[in-house]
């Protein structure tokens, strides 16, 4: 990606965000995206090459700190970095993510599922934690964490995180249901497969296999020839930060084209009209002769 910025209508303008996992795939699509549109961002992430060279695209209004959001204390740090530098904290991403331990549940690794959950879910906990102590004062923030299809249906993901991102969409809710009192919104946005370097490394075992990717995905893709993209994701992010969602809280937002509604990319079951099934093998309207 270019350091050229898409054009923006300021809708984050004055604000400020931290973004987990923003040095890549979706998170440097919503640092982008949110730098774009007016805001400050600071991002965490352990990735701290890819970290610093975005910053450098973006410019002063990002700022880069290495985080892992499994240590509590660096999540917090990151939090207190945007406040110390920028004076408030807007909105909250969390959104750093890895697949995490694969494999039949009888053969996983105890410690690979609690290294996937502590990334996938303690993570977010931890996101929502120092956010909130700094938002309940100011009266306001927005908290967005990732989920996944996978936290709404089974079989769409490895058993831990599936396990994560449907946790992930139970401690939205309650986190809504919680800090609504402080005029605090929390969502959860929920991608299907997305062209980005972890998928692309789920597919290929190569996370610069973009090309490929949206190839792949968009042969398979509930909209005709049309990949979903990390831009996709970051469009939903922005909508969950900005004043249009003002009154939306505790949702879930998929970015799936439908999948999760049972949009495939076949023609439908039912596709062809045919007379009405009835009772006993019968076809068409009742009539006087039934």
């Amino acid at each position: 990606m270019s350091g050229e910025q898409p054009a923006g209508w300021g809708r984050l303008r004055g604000r400020v965000a931290v973004i987990t996992g923003g040095a890549s795939g979706i998170g440097e699509a919503t640092t982008r995206r949110f730098v774009a549109e007016g805001c400050r961002v600071v991002i965490g992430d352990v990735q701290e090459a890819r970290g610093r060279a975005l910053v450098e695209a973006l410019g002063p209004a990002a700022q880069f700190q290495r985080c892992d959001v499994t240590d509590p204390a660096q999540v917090e740090a990151l939090v207190a970095r945007a406040v110390d530098s920028e004076g408030q904290l807007d909105v909250m991403f969390n959104n750093a993510g890895i697949v995490g331990c694969k494999g039949p549940v009888d053969e996983l690794l105890p410690e690979e599922w609690k290294a996937t959950l502590d990334v996938l879910l303690n993570g977010v906990f931890y996101g929502m934690k120092y956010a909130a102590a700094v938002m309940k004062p100011q009266g306001f923030g927005s908290i967005i964490s990732m989920s996944s299809v996978a936290g709404i249906s089974g079989g769409l993901g490895p058993t831990a995180y599936t396990a994560a991102k449907h946790a992930v969409i139970g401690l939205t809710k309650s986190m809504a249901a919680e800090l609504g009192a402080y005029g605090i919104r929390v969502n959860a946005i929920a991608p299907y497969a997305m062209v980005t370097p972890m998928v692309s490394d789920v597919y290929f075992e190569d996370p610069d296999a973009i090309d490929a990717t949206r190839e792949l995905l968009a042969q398979g893709s509930p909209l005709k020839n049309r990949a979903g993209t990390a831009e996709d994701v970051a469009n939903a992010a922005l909508w969950l930060a900005s004043d249009e969602s003002g009154y939306t809280s505790g949702h879930t937002l998929t970015t799936d084209a439908g999948f999760t509604v049972g949009a495939r990319s076949e023609p439908p079951r039912f596709a062809e009209r045919k007379p009405m099934q009835r009772e006993g093998g019968k076809a068409g309207l009742p009539s006087n002769d039934d």
